[in-house]
């Protein structure tokens, strides 16, 4: 049964990368592959892992700062082919992810998706995992503004009516909780995704967790 009460949090927006889904092996994969493919000179695992969270091209982009247009776009197509298509890496949720959205819902929560990702990508993950209907609004980075800019936030907002501070960000990257802080909103960390826990501290999260399953349980201590 579900049902609404007035809660201090009542819109949660997640990341999706590292927070939900647990692809940074198959996003560094991706980009080894593709900026191999392109001929660029390599970047380590750390680099890559450094850059989940914004969108693809800004992402290509920090780890090429003196690129061409001409080499981001390539490098963006060679990389979806990988990812969309090609690459076979594991990209399991993290445990406990549908039991913690699962208790979310039924306790009437509004759920949404604040990613990095494309809309391919991101609907590719949606319909692996069959957590479509868990997010009737999502945002991705080839629709509006890359993290950290708060314009996806502020459209999920307007979607759902509500205002920024009865919403509550949750992320495993830098990007996502300077993204809250650029959009007034408040935010969660957790720590078992790609930045370290004292790195995400430094942005002044509410609160943060260390694994997914708990995100509930957080989510109504914060509440209370």
């Amino acid at each position: 049964m579900m049902y609404k009460m007035n809660k201090k949090y009542q819109l949660i927006i997640f990341d999706w990368d590292g927070t939900l889904m647990d692809s940074t092996a198959q996003i560094i994969n991706c980009m080894q592959l593709a900026t191999k493919e392109v001929g660029a000179k390599q970047r380590s695992d750390d680099d890559i892992r450094n850059i989940i969270g914004l969108g693809l091209e800004e992402a290509i982009h920090a780890l090429y700062p003196h690129a061409t247009q001409e080499f981001i776009n390539q490098t963006a197509i060679v990389y979806r082919d990988y990812y969309l298509f090609k690459d076979k890496t594991p990209s399991p949720l993290f445990a406990g992810v549908v039991d913690m959205l699962d208790e979310l819902r039924e306790g009437g929560y509004d759920l949404a998706i604040a990613t990095g990702k494309s809309r391919r990508g991101l609907e590719k993950g949606l319909d692996e995992t069959n957590l479509h209907d868990y997010f009737p609004i999502t945002r991705c980075a080839d629709e509006t503004r890359s993290k950290p800019d708060p314009q996806m936030l502020s459209e999920i907002l307007i979607d759902y009516n509500m205002h920024h501070a009865t919403a509550l960000m949750i992320g495993d990257s830098e990007y996502d909780l300077q993204m809250a802080n650029n959009g007034n909103m408040a935010s969660l960390a957790v720590s078992y995704g790609v930045h370290d826990l004292q790195r995400l501290m430094q942005q002044k999260p509410v609160a943060y967790v260390t694994n997914a399953r708990s995100i509930s349980k957080k989510i109504k201590e914060l509440n209370e």
